[in-house]
């Protein structure tokens, strides 16, 4: 297990790594757009190309930060139940996840996404709009993005087993629910539990 354990850290950072990076295209996107803007206006020269890099950037972006948000945690659940549940129920609802929903989806989209990429490639694909981009390169996120989704399962799967035979502590065992009541909790220890008192933070 402590193999596995290991094998399981190696993932959540490469698949973190991988994450912040493709954050930045977010940045890169902003700026495409802004420089695209601004020479349409000023001197009435635009092209699709730009409109498509953008899509490509925000598409590299929600790929490759996918697996990362599964990692730390971030995608979204029902914590208002899974706050209320014992580990052993938490991780219950975590497996069937798991095995019943990402595991299919992601293994599903990876087999075929790959001749989709591939027919693309052959055949040298452009966009039909004047001036656009080479579209196998979009079609390759697809693919890598789930390729990717499908390595972090595997990290996932293991740190649940661990978990389950008590190896290793939950890391996610507080919830954003149970975190929101936290934070409700010290604002009324900040005010006095006085409803009519606003903590110095909200004070005008």
């Amino acid at each position: 297990m402590t193999a596995l354990l290991s094998l399981s850290r190696a993932i959540d950072g490469f698949t973190r790594a991988i994450g912040r990076i493709s954050a930045w295209a977010i940045l890169v996107a902003v700026l495409v757009s802004a420089v695209n803007a601004i020479v349409r206006k000023a001197f009435g020269v635009s092209s699709n190309a730009w409109l498509e890099l953008q899509w490509y950037l925000f598409g590299a972006v929600f790929m490759f930060c996918a697996p990362w948000t599964l990692a730390v945690n971030e995608h979204i659940r029902i914590d208002i139940v899974s706050s209320k549940l014992s580990e052993r129920g938490r991780n219950i609802i975590e497996f069937i996840g798991l095995f019943l929903f990402l595991l299919p989806f992601a293994l599903l989209m990876t087999v075929l996404s790959w001749p989709f990429f591939l027919s693309s490639f052959r055949s040298g694909e452009v966009s039909s709009s004047a001036g656009g981009l080479t579209i196998w390169p979009a079609k390759l996120l697809i693919l890598v993005g789930f390729a990717l989704l499908l390595v972090q399962w595997v990290s996932e799967v293991i740190k649940r087993v661990a978990i389950a035979r008590g190896i290793m502590a939950d890391p996610h065992a507080v919830g954003h629910q149970t975190a929101a009541e936290a934070e409700a909790e010290r604002l009324l220890a900040l005010t006095g539990s006085d409803p009519n008192v606003k903590p110095p933070a909200l004070q005008s």
